[in-house]
């Protein structure tokens, strides 16, 4: 049996990649804050899926995920946990604190989970590592607004091409994958994929990457686009 690690599992695309690994047979950690949603918690209905709760832009804690997990085999990590950033983060209104933070939880963090779990998916015959950004990050793309957000996004792409060089000769495999618009509480109701599409198909992505596609930025749908 697989294992599988997901950040930020309460709700949302998390919670249906959870819901979609289970299904595969996949053994699930599923990493939470503060408490897990009640769907969450009825996933955990059996040794399949453990919950661990877990603060992204806390350090320590990373580092206490890091020793609980000691010796225990992770296949596939994905950096999930993200948020949208402040409500003001135009040309004429930015609130620069929520810019920091956004970069803690959406560049700052998966690097942080990446690297202390290296140990983890070493152990794997075929470790992968896929962070969820955005097109919003993607250079190619003109568009403004949300500075916070799509910098976040931009600057996590690079630190995964990064990481990408730099474990390819540990047989590590590093992905950014692009979500699609998606009906979250982040995406909106207007959003055209449903949580549940999204996953099931990051879900094959992510179980069919190889080390030769390392270093790809991928849409949801296993294609690849530009940076």
């Amino acid at each position: 049996m697989e294992t599988v690690l997901i950040t930020g599992a309460s709700r949302g695309i998390g919670l249906e990649l959870a819901r979609q690994f289970k299904s595969r047979g996949y053994k699930v950690i599923a990493t939470y804050r503060g408490t897990p949603s009640a769907a969450l918690a009825r996933l955990a209905d059996n040794e399949q899926v453990q919950l661990v709760e877990l603060e992204v832009t806390d350090n320590q804690a990373i580092a206490r995920l890091g020793d609980e997990l000691k010796g225990i085999c992770i296949d596939i990590l994905i950096n999930n946990a993200g948020i949208i950033g402040p409500e003001r983060q135009r040309v004429d209104a930015m609130n620069c604190q929520g810019w920091l933070d956004t970069f803690a939880v959406n560049t700052i963090a998966p690097f942080m989970v990446s690297t202390t779990l290296l140990a983890n998916l070493k152990l794997a015959e075929n470790p992968r590592i896929i962070t969820i950004s955005s097109n919003m990050g993607a250079l190619s793309e003109d568009a403004t607004g949300m500075y916070a957000y799509r910098s976040s996004k931009a600057a996590v792409n690079k630190v995964m091409k990064g990481l990408a060089l730099e474990l390819r000769g540990q047989g590590i495999t590093v992905c950014p994958v692009e979500p699609g618009w998606v009906r979250t509480d982040m995406g909106g109701p207007s959003a055209t994929l449903s949580a549940h599409e999204c996953a099931a198909d990051i879900a094959e992505l992510a179980h069919s990457l190889t080390l030769k596609q390392s270093g790809k930025f991928f849409t949801w749908q296993g294609k690849e686009r530009s940076w």
